[in-house]
C-alpha cells in the first residue's frame, strides 16, 4: 500500500506534516544563539579585565543577566532540537528511542537549570565579589 493513502499514514508510513515546525524551530534558535552569542562575546571583549570580581559585577547587570539567561535556554533549547532528530534517525527500536529520548529531555531541563541558577545568584547577589 503507498504511503499517500490514508491507511498508510495511520499506520505512520505517510507524512506527519510535523517536520517543518521542527526545522522552523532549529532556524531560529540558531539564529538567537548567532546573536546572542555575539553579543556575549562582544560584551566579555569589553570587560577592563576578567578577574572574578569584575565578571560578577559585570553579571549582576539586568542588561546582562537577562541576555545570558536567554542564551543559556535558546542553546540548550537548540541542542535539544538536533539530538532529537539524531535519535530518531539512528535509534530504531521504539523503546530504546523513547528512553533515550526521556534522558535528553531530562539532561536538558537540569542542565539548563542549572545554569539559570547559577546565573540568577549571581546577578540576585548570591556570590560575594
Amino acid at each position: 500500500m503507498g504511503t499517500g493513502t490514508g491507511l498508510g499514514r495511520v499506520r505512520g508510513l505517510g507524512s506527519a506534516k510535523s517536520g517543518t515546525h521542527h526545522w522552523w524551530l532549529q532556524r531560529v534558535t540558531a539564529a538567537a544563539n548567532l546573536v546572542l552569542m555575539i553579543w556575549f562575546i562582544v560584551s566579555i571583549v569589553r570587560l577592563p579585565v576578567l578577574d572574578h570580581q569584575a565578571v560578577v559585577l559585570w553579571l549582576k547587570s539586568p542588561l546582562v543577566a537577562v541576555p545570558l539567561v536567554l542564551l543559556v535556554l535558546s542553546t540548550f533549547w537548540h541542542m535539544r532540537l538536533g539530538l532529537q532528530v539524531f535519535i530518531e534517525d539512528y535509534v530504531h527500536e521504539e523503546g530504546n528511542k523513547v528512553a533515550v529520548l526521556l534522558l535528553l529531555n531530562a539532561y536538558v531541563f537540569l542542565c539548563g537549570a542549572l545554569c539559570v541558577f547559577s546565573i540568577l545568584k549571581i546577578a540576585f547577589g548570591g556570590v560575594p565579589a
